[in-house]
């Protein structure tokens, strides 16, 4: 009855939305952070800036829908708050962010680094630019009308910066330029004899140093000036049920809707009021969008490859990937994996032997058949080489692509065709449910009986980010993890069949009832003065059902400690609720990405890696599946991993119930870093 009271009173979730913000805030403390190199904190602002593009594309938009759907039931809207907030907040962060970028721009001028507006060169380096900019960028050039019809909006692409060019003459006209994507942002000018001094002109700059030149001959003007800006646009589409059109022409016409779909954000160099007001009208920005003027680069993300034009200690000290030990003594993968189960930790191992798995498949005389989640891949991947060339060599290949894959759907649709056209059988998942299991199949004929080999990961199949996300990946034979593997493509391919899953947790089937008794087996524990603890690692805890379960186990004396690094709507620290609930964050090199789950089980820890984060959608709304961990050697490596993210004291950020993101004081405890940590651990028990 007390814990009843208490939670009356208290607030007990974090708006996931502002959460989000303040673990985009982690993200530019990295940028402010001295003792990473400087061309690291540099890229940290453009991961920033990528976020929350990707924020208002997506959160964003998904509050101003729920205004506009209160407003149309005519019910007072609560979200109409929510948006102010987010956008008190943005403004402060961008604060931030320019204050940043002004120290950084200081900091690499002690490196003789420079980011130069070409007026501030001398008269040969704007000779030089000058050639670069005929050479390379003019034939770019192609200015899109805004003045002319005011009634008619224009459409433009959301993921380009657009320069709005006003021509003074006769009558005030307008144009807009794309910033080309196709050549690099940033123009390195060549080094003058004897000088140390290295100047980099972002290719923004380059443009309105030179509109004169793309106007001169076909428009009359006196006077001439640009102003930076990019539109952000609501990134979720409609599409239709007319059940005659095919999946991938649906999915198409969706795509094109994106270019005329709802602005979410406009941000600009600071521009006339009279100029802001044609472009927002043209540009179709209403009310409840963001507007945010300052005198900063427009698409920072760009500057996550931000060039080291100076010395290598000026960016972090590559952590050469290491091969497991497993894998390198066998042969073959399939031997490897008939010794035991093989645990492998990206991007501290290498993603070869992910694609060395699929590519022996491919041509190895005795497996049959391969079936494999697709979610996301790279640009040029080897995981789609080997499996066409698995279907070239004869076996039978089943790939569930997901279509629904937020910014890669283009992709997708691309790599389907590309498989349908190799005689790879495609399939398309459930209609309601996007398919987010990073699972693979492979069928071998040994001794005349199919033998499985499965592949049960957290992250995509993507060899470009597991270059700097953390994922675990586990590799088994193990006929109960495999039979259960086989049973969800089943279920992806026959979703109105039943399946039961003893080992294997699958959403939405049974993945929430299960982390329910996990987690009620540790609250009966602790009734019963036992030892009882949970352990968590995940992206996204805003699942209001688990939190009020990890409320209700907190209550009764179960230990809980959690790594999250995004949204966070649970509160730590709420007395007699969340008091034995401890929650950090770590931001640093590498992405945090597993999803990890931990419970002490009397002193025989049940330990599962998961592809699916604590949010509704991911329980209720996709196809997820978390494996358990059976051989102890591995569940160890996963515990060890855990104890020394726990113990970074200089990364790891505490989330409390103001969301301060205070790093978690050292005391007098050695400063660990758990990211290298982590790679000397495992580079030590590699060579062992």
């Amino acid at each position: 009855m007390e814990m009843e009271s208490n939670i009356s009173a208290t607030p007990l979730y974090f708006e996931k939305e502002l959460s989000w913000l303040s673990f985009n805030e982690r993200v530019l403390q990295e940028a402010k952070d001295q003792t990473n190199p400087i061309i690291e904190r540099i890229r940290f602002l453009g991961i920033f800036s990528n976020n929350l593009d990707e924020f208002f594309k997506v959160r964003v938009a998904d509050v101003k829908r729920r205004i506009l759907l209160d407003e149309v039931k005519k019910l007072p809207s609560t979200h109409i708050q929510l948006l102010a907030e987010i956008q008190e907040k943005v403004l402060k962060l961008n604060e931030k962010f320019d204050d940043i970028y002004q120290q950084i721009l200081i900091d690499l001028a002690r490196y003789n680094i420079y980011i130069s507006k070409p007026e501030q060169l001398d008269e040969a380096a704007r000779a030089w630019l000058s050639e670069y900019f005929i050479n390379n960028v003019l034939d770019h050039m192609t200015p899109i009308k805004v003045s002319d019809a005011p009634e008619k909006k224009i459409h433009l692409n959301d993921s380009c910066v657009y320069i709005l060019v006003s021509l003074n003459g006769e009558r005030e006209q307008y144009a807009a330029l794309e910033v080309p994507q196709t050549i690099n942002r940033f123009v390195i000018l060549p080094s003058k004899r004897n000088k140390k001094d290295k100047h980099i002109v972002v290719i923004d700059d380059l443009i309105k140093y030179f509109l004169r030149d793309i106007f001169t001959g076909l428009y009359k003007f006196d006077e001439i000036s640009g102003h930076a800006f990019k539109l952000t646009r609501d990134a979720e589409y409609n599409l239709d049920d007319e059940v005659d059109e095919g999946l991938l022409d649906k999915m198409s016409k969706g795509l094109k809707q994106r270019l005329n779909s709802e602005p979410t954000r406009l941000v600009y160099d600071d521009m006339p009021e009279e100029m802001l007001r044609i472009l927002c009208k043209k540009l179709g920005v209403k009310q409840y969008d963001s507007t945010i003027g300052s005198a900063r680069y427009r698409n920072f993300k760009d500057f996550i490859g931000f060039p080291n034009v100076g010395r290598k200690y000026l960016e972090n000290r590559p952590l050469p990937a290491l091969k497991n030990k497993e894998f390198s003594q066998q042969d073959n993968v399939f031997k490897a994996i008939s010794l035991g189960d093989i645990l492998l930790y990206y991007p501290y191992h290498t993603f070869n032997h992910l694609t060395e798995f699929l590519r022996q498949a491919s041509y190895d005389p005795k497996v049959t058949q391969i079936k494999i989640n697709i979610y996301r891949v790279a640009k040029h991947s080897r995981v789609i080489s080997a499996l066409l060339n698995a279907a070239r060599n004869g076996k039978k290949v089943t790939v569930m692509v997901e279509l629904k894959a937020r910014f890669d759907e283009e992709n997708n649709i691309e790599w389907s065709r590309l498989l349908k056209d190799a005689g790879v059988k495609v399939i398309f998942g459930i209609p309601s449910l996007k398919v987010h299991s990073k699972l693979c199949l492979v069928y071998r004929k040994e001794k005349g009986v199919i033998e499985k080999y499965a592949h049960i990961g957290t992250g995509n199949f993507h060899e470009k980010t597991a270059n700097i996300y953390t994922d675990f990946s586990l590799f088994t034979k193990h006929p109960d993890l495999t039979r259960e593997a086989t049973d969800v493509f089943r279920f992806i391919e026959y979703s109105y069949k039943s399946f039961n899953f003893e080992h294997l947790m699958v959403s939405p089937v049974n993945a929430r009832e299960k982390i329910y008794q996990l987690i009620d087996s540790e609250i009966s524990q602790a009734k019963l003065k036992q030892p009882a603890a949970i352990t968590l690692k995940v992206n996204n805890l805003v699942d209001t059902g688990l939190v009020d379960k990890l409320y209700e186990a907190s209550t009764f004396g179960v230990q809980v400690r959690i790594v999250v690094r995004g949204m966070c709507s649970l509160i730590p620290n709420i007395k007699g609720i969340s008091e034995n609930i401890r929650i950090i964050s770590i931001i640093d090199r590498f992405l945090e990405h597993p999803r990890v789950m931990v419970f002490h089980n009397s002193g025989d820890e049940k330990v599962y890696i998961s592809s699916a984060d604590w949010m509704t959608r991911n329980l209720d709304h996709r196809v997820e599946v978390a494996t358990p961990i059976y051989d102890n050697a591995l569940k160890q490596i996963i515990i060890d991993i855990l104890e020394l993210q726990f113990k970074d004291r200089a990364k790891a950020r505490l989330i409390d119930s103001s969301q301060r993101n205070h790093y978690v004081r050292r005391g007098n405890k050695m400063k660990l870093r758990s990211q290298i940590a982590i790679y000397d651990y495992l580079k030590k028990r590699e060579n062992s």
